[in-house]
């Protein structure tokens, strides 16, 4: 089961808003006889790789005698590809051994019940909580419909954000710069305010590591960040969502637009931005008409959107990072 758990992680940043799954086949004398992992929405599942590998190294008799492992329970239903519990039984796989069962309400026990149904031994709950951690946004959107908030904060030994000038960049270390860019390659999208957006223009792009470029989110209830912001003219700008008050007319709108980018009129509460609202938005299509719901967002704010999500209960994940100096 950890072989799978390492294999599923292959599927981060790739697979969302499916969940990260990874499958292994071993013979009945403990041979490896095929492994694979969900590699992108809306391909093949973990186990089709596995089946297939197994198939065209061993061939099918192999299979007869074979224990299939897997972290997520098998699929039973037809979504963009056909049920796992079925190839698993048309290929006469005998026994399986699940991590947990999938929340997912077209699954949720299906998918162990027609194995068992078709007489196939099914052990389940391997390692059942590693593998829920591993696929803690995939539960928690299935379970709330938003994506799951993880708020990353930098700060010094006398808990300082940013010098007296306002610069925030650079507190932590080269260490901590390679790690959140590594959690960026992986989450569905990363969340600033004005206020970081005005000091630091940052691009929030993936640097460090190798990965792809997730969403980037900007709050702007007035819309009146410059137009010349990296966000909206460098070569990510189709991966900028700009979210507003419902009255704004930004400057940058047409720009955005023309990039690829796009623009979400939300209601205000407060004064403020409905960061309630802004989540179920979120976690409904992404911010944009028609589009894939997010899973996951790595929140990288300064105190002002840090203490309003905290305030409203919001955040789900507090990562901190306290920097060996001081700013006084």
């Amino acid at each position: 089961m950890r072989r799978c758990l390492a294999l599923a992680r292959r599927g981060a940043g790739h697979v969302s808003p499916n969940p990260m799954v990874g499958a292994v086949l071993v013979g009945a004398d403990g041979r490896l006889l095929g492994a694979g992992w969900h590699r992108v929405f809306g391909g093949p599942h973990a186990e089709v790789h596995a089946i297939e590998q197994a198939l065209r190294h061993h061939g099918e008799e192999a299979l007869h005698t074979a224990t299939l492992y897997v972290n997520l329970e098998p699929c039973s239903h037809h979504g963009k590809t056909p049920p796992c519990a079925d190839l698993i039984v048309a290929r006469g796989i005998p026994r399986v051994v699940v991590g947990m069962e999938d929340p997912f309400p077209l699954v949720a026990g299906r998918g162990l019940a027609r194995l068992r149904a078709r007489g196939v031994d099914v052990v389940t709950g391997v390692l059942a909580a590693d593998c829920r951690r591993l696929n803690e946004a995939f539960v928690h959107h299935v379970r709330t419909g938003r994506p799951l908030v993880t708020l990353k904060i930098a700060q010094t030994l006398d808990g300082r954000v940013a010098t007296r000038t306002g610069d925030s960049r650079w507190i932590s270390g080269r260490l901590a710069r390679r790690r959140v860019h590594r959690w960026r390659a992986e989450v569905d999208a990363v969340l600033i305010g004005r206020g970081t957006a005005l000091a630091d223009d940052p691009a929030l792009t993936v640097r460090h590591v190798a990965g792809r470029q997730p969403l980037r989110i900007v709050l702007d209830r007035t819309g009146t960040l410059p137009a010349t912001l990296r966000l909206f003219t460098d070569a990510h700008a189709a991966r900028t969502l700009a979210v507003v008050g419902p009255d704004a007319a930004p400057a940058y709108e047409r720009r955005l637009h023309d990039s690829g980018g796009a623009l979400l009129r939300l209601p205000t509460a407060g004064g403020h931005l409905d960061l309630d609202a802004l989540l179920d938005r979120l976690g409904q299509d992404g911010g944009r008409d028609g589009g894939r719901p997010l899973q996951s967002l790595l929140v990288e704010a300064g105190p002002g959107l840090a203490s309003a999500l905290l305030a409203r209960d919001l955040v789900d994940r507090l990562c901190l990072f306290i920097a060996p100096r001081l700013l006084g």
